[in-house]
């Protein structure tokens, strides 16, 4: 049986179960003319009677089209037999059979029944006139000729549901998949975000929190092999690591959320390189030479300067065994550069395969820029670091 329509279904749909409602208010029209008119008395008790069975039998399997009862089919039958015998009782009441067309439809599952069903009820109303004429050939022609036509309009419109029907199905198939296919990317969209946070995070805690522990076990071992020999410069090392741990603390605020920005300091990038240097230098004992230039940058600009100054020493403190260290921060028309140099041992470049580095390219590259690194073995390392800008020096 055609399910009611829903949104989306063809026009087609809608217009068929449009014509099985108005077919009852017609029907009601009609009956209720008849009975009140100057009818014969078999019509005007007998067509009510009919009508009044017919609309039980309706209701039941519209209301419940499993019910054991009286299937769809079953009604389809009580229908046939009910428009036979309107026929008989009343001229004119053939037109039941037009107006119920659409019944023949609705409560079918296929094409073939749609024609058979319908086909019966031209037969019922043609054999219900002729009986009720009486019968002869030339009555039961004209009935015939006059049924067949309707019965033309009854396979049209059972050959062109199911047509409506396939493109209903068609077009929720493609808004199922539509649906199916805009999950899937807000899934995608969801786990490409979550794993580009855990990068983002991966990526701060190797340059904050990472890099500060690496600095106080090496503060450490050094402070405690002095003890014996130098106690200021042991004490000064333990200063470094209590500094250290806060600033540690203070990123790992901003990391879970408990602090709403960045712990960096504000001012120029020029003064903000300049405390990590000094920091460096106090810590190493390395011979720093810097050219910090005082250029105007947002602060999202000089956090990323500052991460790749921090990431470049460390790398250095730990790998180079360099004697200087050089830093120059230079502005020109196509952005901002860093450049940062060491004499150390140096490393093949197409070999390392490190996290900070590849960090390091990648928090340029949300800024547009890159990241340039040259070295070899005994020739020391050369990072340089380009952020594009707008703005004026």
């Amino acid at each position: 049986m055609l399910q009611r329509p829903q949104r989306g279904d063809p026009f087609w749909i809608w217009a068929l179960h449009g014509w099985e409602g108005l077919s009852w208010a017609l029907i009601a029209l009609v009956t209720l003319i008849t009975v009140l008119g100057d009818a014969p008395t078999r019509t005007t008790y007998g067509m009510p009677a009919l009508v009044v069975v017919l609309a039980l039998c309706y209701a039941l399997v519209r209301g419940r089209p499993d019910n054991p009862v009286l299937r769809p089919y079953g009604y389809l039958c009580v229908l046939v037999v009910a428009l036979g015998g309107l026929s008989y009782l009343g001229d004119g009441l053939g037109v039941f059979y037009t107006v119920t067309l659409a019944q023949f439809v609705v409560f079918v599952d296929s094409l073939r029944s749609a024609v058979v069903y319908t086909g019966l009820g031209a037969v019922a109303i043609t054999v219900g006139g002729t009986l009720r004429e009486g019968w002869r050939t030339d009555v039961l022609t004209t009935n015939a000729i006059s049924s067949l036509a309707v019965y033309a309009v009854g396979i049209l419109i059972a050959v062109l549901t199911p047509r409506a029907l396939a493109l209903r199905d068609e077009r929720a198939a493609l808004r199922a998949e539509l649906k199916t296919a805009q999950l899937k990317l807000a899934e995608v969209y969801q786990q490409q975000g979550a794993a580009e946070e855990r990068e983002r995070l991966a990526r701060e805690i190797h340059d904050t929190l990472a890099q500060g522990f690496a600095s106080i076990i090496v503060l450490a071992e050094a402070a405690r092999s002095g003890l014996a020999v130098d106690i200021d410069r042991s004490a000064q090392q333990l200063q470094s690591i209590e500094q250290t741990a806060r600033e540690n603390l203070a990123e790992a605020r901003v990391l879970v959320g408990a602090a709403p920005r960045s712990g960096i300091a504000d001012g120029s990038v020029a003064a903000t390189l300049r405390r990590t240097l000094d920091r460096f230098t106090e810590d190493t004992g390395l011979i720093v030479t810097a050219e910090l230039p005082d250029i105007e940058c947002d602060q999202p600009t000089r956090v990323a300067l500052l991460r790749c100054t921090q990431e470049s020493l460390a790398n250095i403190r730990k790998h180079a065994a360099a004697s200087t260290v050089g830093v120059v921060l230079a502005r020109h028309p196509a952005g901002v550069e860093l450049e940062i140099t060491d004499d150390g041992r140096g490393f093949l470049v197409e070999e390392s395969h490190g996290f900070g580095l590849d960090g390091m390219r990648k928090r340029l590259a949300e800024f547009g820029g890159d990241l340039t690194v040259t070295s070899s073995l005994g020739d020391g390392t050369r990072i340089l670091a380009m952020i594009p800008m707008n703005g004026q020096v």
